[in-house]
């Protein structure tokens, strides 16, 4: 008896020392971030600079890149967003964190965009890790490549057009975000793995890699939760915890599409699998291939259209932009080159918000000074496409959608544009995204289905994950029949 008693003490004495001392280490704790941390004199939200907590949870709402926009306005260009990670709107860090020598590695958040518990071209925190796979397949992105398969794009964006208008027919609204997903998966499946998805043509309301594609833009929820493996497997749980039949239905079908483009894969054929299977294993090349149906379908669907979206908001745009394509062509010159059509499209990548958080890279060895101020190894920095690209004083009256300010871009208008990211670990299929884009805006004008045509909502809501959500999967315009 006297043994438990004694015990019971203990334990009592313990509860109340805890309960004691763990306020106070909070308390120190913040003092210490709020006060002499290397990073304490970086303006910000007190409760930011306290926990990384306050960064996740806007994350996980998706309303992080609409947050810290506005948090700039208030602290100004450097903010601190987490004890340890601070956010940039300055066109001037761009250079220095994407770009010289490589730019800095990734932070490890990136591996919760790992696929079956291996890394992609994407997720790989290092170069040196990425290169090998990369430079595999590097040549199928250049403009001479993609130029040469022009036919195989053609044909894809055609079948479209044409499935955008055929809906239209019908008098009610088009979701053009389900047909350019459509359209994005062919494409890069065409035109890559030298074989056709076929999603295009399957005239349903939805895609069906679709639920695939919403399950790894929702990954962006759980992007700033826990970096690391303990990160990692609350967000696989949830995965597991959240998958209905629709979702493992589409799994099953790109699961069975990449395995098939593996075990058929031609060597030396110059396809996608077939490069990629010269240099790593088949099970990494099927990750690679699912990787590609994921960000090849996401950002260009949603970039695709928004441009459209934009076209039928502002007819005065559509109409200038017909115009040049009709010049072009009674003028035998090529109008995919026409400098109108190049401000349309970089206009609706500059205004689409696709990937509207910022891109996180981790200072290296030796630490970082940038203006004034020295970032230690290890601290996260990085900055947003939506900050850079709605900078007033690059982009006066930024909200409008102005294809015109393209005519004589500003050399910081050229720095600040960061649709496709900078530097080494650019958006490896920027290529042909622009490909895409380019060539479906110009079809889009040559046709002139958009002449009299309206939008449903006055504007595209989003959940601003690392790639965005579109409200409800939907960017809705009507047909003028």
């Amino acid at each position: 008896m006297a043994i438990a008693a004694t015990a019971l003490t203990f334990v009592h004495l313990w509860t109340e020392g805890l309960v004691i001392l763990l306020p106070a280490v909070i308390v120190l704790r913040c003092i210490h971030l709020l006060y002499f941390h290397s990073l304490s004199k970086i303006p910000g939200p007190k409760i930011a600079a306290c926990t990384s907590l306050w960064l996740a949870y806007h994350t996980y709402v998706g309303d992080e890149s609409s947050v810290i926009f506005d948090l700039h306005k208030k602290y100004g260009p450097a903010l601190r967003i987490a004890p340890n990670d601070v956010d940039f709107d300055d066109g001037d860090a761009v250079e220095p964190i994407y770009v010289a020598g490589g730019g800095f590695p990734k932070t490890p958040q990136y591996s919760k965009f790992d696929i079956d518990g291996h890394t992609t071209i994407f997720s790989t925190l290092t170069l040196p890790e990425r290169a090998q796979r990369a430079k595999a397949v590097a040549p199928l992105f250049s403009t001479a490549s993609i130029r040469n398969a022009s036919g195989t794009l053609d044909k894809v964006v055609d079948d479209f057009v044409n499935r955008v208008r055929t809906e239209g027919k019908t008098g009610k609204p088009v979701n053009v975000l389900n047909a350019a997903r459509g359209m994005a998966i062919d494409a890069i499946s065409a035109y890559l793995f030298q074989q056709r998805y076929g999603a295009v043509t399957e005239q349903t309301s939805t895609m069906s890699a679709s639920p695939f594609v919403d399950a790894y833009v929702g990954v962006g929820a759980f992007f700033n939760l826990l970096p690391g493996k303990i990160g990692d497997l609350i967000q696989t749980m949830a995965d597991y915890w959240c998958a209905d039949a629709k979702t493992n239905a589409a799994f099953g079908l790109i699961n069975s599409f990449t395995q098939n483009l593996v075990n058929t894969s031609v060597p030396k054929s110059g396809s996608y699998q077939s490069r990629l299977l010269e240099q790593v294993s088949p099970e990494q090349s099927r990750i690679e291939l699912k990787d590609v149906c994921f960000a090849g379908t996401d950002s260009t669907s949603t970039n695709t259209a928004s441009i459209i979206w934009f076209l039928a908001k502002y007819p005065e745009v559509y109409d200038r932009l017909c115009e040049e394509v009709q010049q072009r062509t009674a003028q035998n010159e090529d109008p995919s080159t026409g400098p109108y059509l190049r401000g349309v499209v970089r206009e609706g990548l500059r205004l689409s918000w696709a990937n509207p958080t910022r891109l996180p890279r981790q200072v290296p060895k030796g630490g970082w000074h940038f203006k004034d101020h020295f970032y230690p190894e290890g601290t996260s920095v990085g900055a947003a496409a939506t900050q850079l690209h709605q900078d007033e004083a690059v982009f006066p009256d930024s909200q409008a959608f102005n294809p015109e300010r393209w005519e004589n871009p500003t050399e910081a208008m050229l720095t600040h544009f960061f649709a496709f990211g900078k530097g080494t670990r650019t958006c490896i299929a920027k290529n042909l995204a622009m490909a895409e884009l380019t060539l479906a805006t110009l079809k889009v004008a040559q046709t002139e289905m958009l002449r009299g045509a309206e939008i449903v909502t006055e504007r595209i809501e989003m959940t601003e994950w690392f790639n965005s959500r579109i409200k409800d999967e939907e960017i809705l315009i009507r047909l003028k029949n």
